[in-house]
């Protein structure tokens, strides 16, 4: 158990210790067991002894305070992403839920707000904490009773690649569906996009994700209209999990029209959220969660952005945590496209047009090689540079004799007769009367 002293507004050092005011609510009763809710050492919840997400032991006092800190602290909150690295969750929960901030990791982050030129308002910060706390067990037990799970940092089931975020990796995720996180996110691709996409772009996306899930790729992306909604079906259709990440809580369906789509989801993948039950999305919050949706893939191909979406700002994560970033070619002439030409401009983005080179970029080295691209195979590619001279010089319409055909080619005489001789038997000249011609399917 975290044994780090905790100094409440009483005794706090007047600038160090950050007090929230008279009557915030949250201030008042015993820190060390906030609602009751934290019975001893050992951890265990009221009521849910034996259970798995409340297993005995200082997990189980930590699991807690990480519900807890989820309703207290917006996702991706560094300040309080560092409190917990410092404290431990535990420890975290206490001072926030009394909205007073140890000194030194006060004085901490006030030199690195100072450092960045920021301003950081600490104790406006702790009494927001303060004053959204709750009972986390009532939390814990209402995910419970609408079908999702609790993931932290340190269970099976967490994707480690969450951990690149640092300061502003999740504090916890809710996870509704039958497949694993954490497998199902092993070998997955994001795919991300405008809501209002063209027709060309759901097309493309929906036939992405078709194929990446045949190749046994796992398809992240957010639930929106559009792109979003175009990939998850393709992902579907293709009999593989597909990761939903929603910028509410897991029981909130947003879009409402997709209230089916996530539906099947959950039957063959998972939804997330780092939003406790009962959240609503916000505008702010659909910018936060895109960072999750970077950081658990392999790479994110962007289908459609314009040129500021919040596709883009996937892009930006995507690019920031040195994942494979790509993003798909449309008409020049096309708004919606004009997002994914700065990226492939800039250098940030390659450029994919088929799932292959997709797989090719975020797969393994030279196992999951993409196939190369030519045109058609003509039967004069095969021709050396004299022949194909030869053939170049015989008149498209008409016939000529030999000595003409050597002039026009810029080979002696001899070189031409052998030549001819060759692109006869090989079907594409006749003599005649009149001397070389072509044969008529040789024309083209």
């Amino acid at each position: 158990m975290d044994t780090t002293e905790f100094r409440t507004a009483d005794n706090a050092p007047a600038g160090d210790a950050l007090a929230p005011a008279a009557g915030t609510p949250g201030t008042a009763g015993n820190i060390d067991d906030p609602a009751g809710t934290m019975k001893d050492a050992a951890g265990n919840m009221d009521g849910s002894a034996g259970d798995a997400d409340d297993a005995a032991g200082q997990g189980g006092a930590e699991r807690l305070a990480r519900v807890a800190i989820m309703r207290m602290a917006e996702a991706g909150d560094a300040v309080m992403g560092r409190l917990i690295t410092r404290f431990g969750p535990v420890g975290a929960m206490r001072q926030a839920r009394r909205g007073v901030l140890d000194p030194g990791f006060a004085r901490d982050e006030r030199d690195r707000a100072d450092a960045s030129r920021r301003h950081l308002d600490l104790g406006r910060h702790a009494a927001a904490w303060a004053a959204r706390y709750s009972d986390p067990a009532g939390d814990l037990a209402q995910g419970r009773r609408r079908g999702a799970r609790l993931v932290v940092p340190g269970d099976a089931e967490w994707p480690t690649q969450l951990d690149d975020l640092g300061d502003a990796r999740p504090f916890g995720l809710w996870v509704d569906g039958r497949a694993n996180l954490r497998f199902s996110c092993l070998r997955s691709v994001s795919v991300v996009g405008a809501r209002a996409a063209t027709a060309y772009g759901t097309t493309v996306a929906a036939e992405f994700a078709m194929s990446l899930g045949g190749r046994g790729w796992t398809v992240i992306s957010g639930g929106a209209y559009g792109i979003d909604g175009a990939a998850h079906r393709g992902a579907l259709a293709a009999g593989t999990p597909t990761v939903v990440v929603l910028a509410c809580g897991t029981d909130v369906c947003y879009p409402s029209a997709h209230e089916d789509l996530f539906r099947a989801v959950r039957e063959r993948g998972v939804v997330i959220s780092e939003w406790p039950p009962g959240a609503h999305p916000t505008r702010l919050r659909f910018l936060i969660r895109n960072r999750v949706i970077a950081a658990l893939s392999r790479g994110t191909v962007v289908v459609q952005a314009a040129a500021r979406s919040g596709a883009l700002n996937t892009a930006t994560h995507a690019w920031g945590l040195n994942r494979h970033l790509m993003a798909v070619p449309g008409p020049i002439t096309t708004d919606v496209s004009a997002g994914c030409h700065v990226l492939i401009r800039q250098g940030k983005a390659v450029c994919v047009t088929t799932a292959d080179e997709i797989i090719e970029l975020v797969g393994s080295i030279g196992d999951d090689l993409a196939p190369e691209r030519r045109g058609p195979v003509r039967p004069r590619d095969g021709l050396n540079d004299e022949t194909r001279r030869v053939l170049e010089a015989i008149p498209a319409r008409g016939a000529t004799g030999p000595a003409a055909i050597a002039v026009a080619a810029g080979v002696d005489i001899g070189t031409a007769l052998a030549c001819l001789g060759a692109l006869a038997a090989a079907g594409f000249v006749e003599n005649v009367d009149r001397g070389w011609r072509l044969r008529p399917e040789a024309r083209e």
